[in-house]
C-alpha cells in the first residue's frame, strides 16, 4: 500500500557506492549484504534497526574489522531514513481501499518491528479503512491459520493481498485462502520465490486499483 522497500533500496545503492572498490564490485558487496541479511531475519526479524546492523556487519566483514567512529556515524545517519514520519502511498491506494471497504471486511497484516510498523500505519492515514490491524513478526502459514480462526473466516472465502510471494502469497495458500499477487519491481530480493502458474487461486494483477474490477 505504501512504498517500504524503495527506501531501503535507495540506502543500499549508497552504501554499494560506498563499499565499492577495484577487485570488489558492486554485485559482490550486494551478494555479502544479501546473505547477512538473510541471517539476521531469522535472528532479530525485520525493520530499520536490523537493517542498518546488517550493514555494518556487511562493512566489517569486508573490511575485516569493525566499523570506526566515522563509519559508524555514516551508517546512524542513515536511520533518518526510515524515521516513519511519512510514507508514500502507491498510487490509487487511498481510492481503491475506500471502495473496497463499502463491499468488504479488510484486515491489515504487516510484519515487522512493532513500533516502527505502527508509525506507518499511522503516518499512512489508512488504518480506518480495516476492521483489524496485525503486525507480526513473521508471516507464516501458522499468521494466516490464526487471522481466519480469530475472525471467524472461511479461508476459501477470505483473499490475501500482496505483492511478497514468500510472505503473501504462498504461506496464505498453504493456509487455504485465495491470493491476489501484485508484483511490486522494487520487492525486497528475500521476498521472491516462485509461483505456480497453474495455481488457479492465484490472481495475478498490474496494479492496486484493479481490485475494484475484480471484489
Amino acid at each position: 500500500m505504501w512504498e517500504n522497500n524503495v527506501i531501503f533500496e535507495r540506502v543500499i545503492e549508497e552504501f554499494l557506492d560506498w563499499m565499492e572498490r577495484p577487485g570488489l564490485g558492486r554485485d559482490e558487496v550486494r551478494a555479502v549484504l544479501d546473505g547477512i541479511e538473510a541471517a539476521n531475519a531469522v535472528t532479530y526479524g525485520y525493520g530499520s534497526k536490523v537493517f542498518l546492523r546488517s550493514l555494518a556487519e556487511c562493512l566489517a566483514r569486508l573490511r575485516g574489522r569493525t566499523a570506526n567512529a566515522r563509519e559508524a556515524a555514516r551508517i546512524a545517519g542513515w536511520a533518518a531514513a526510515f524515521d516513519g514520519g511519512t510514507v508514500e502511498l502507491i498510487d490509487g491506494v487511498p481510492q481503491t481501499l475506500a471502495e473496497l471497504a463499502g463491499r468488504h471486511e479488510l484486515l491489515m497484516l504487516t510484519k515487522g518491528e512493532a513500533e516502527e510498523q505502527r508509525r506507518k500505519v499511522a503516518a499512512s492515514g489508512l488504518g480506518g479503512h480495516f476492521r483489524g490491524v496485525h503486525i507480526v513478526p513473521e508471516k507464516d502459514v501458522t499468521t494466516y491459520e490464526g487471522l481466519v480462526r480469530e475472525y471467524g473466516v472461511a479461508p476459501a472465502e477470505a483473499w490475501m493481498i500482496g505483492n511478497s510471494p514468500r510472505s503473501d502469497i504462498l504461506p496464505a495458500r498453504s493456509a487455504g485462502l485465495n491470493a491476489v499477487f501484485i508484483p511490486h519491481d522494487r520487492t525486497w530480493v528475500l521476498e521472491h520465490a516462485e509461483l505456480d502458474p497453474a495455481d488457479g487461486k492465484v490472481l495475478r494483477l498490474g496494479t492496486f486499483g484493479e481490485l475494484v474490477r475484480h471484489f
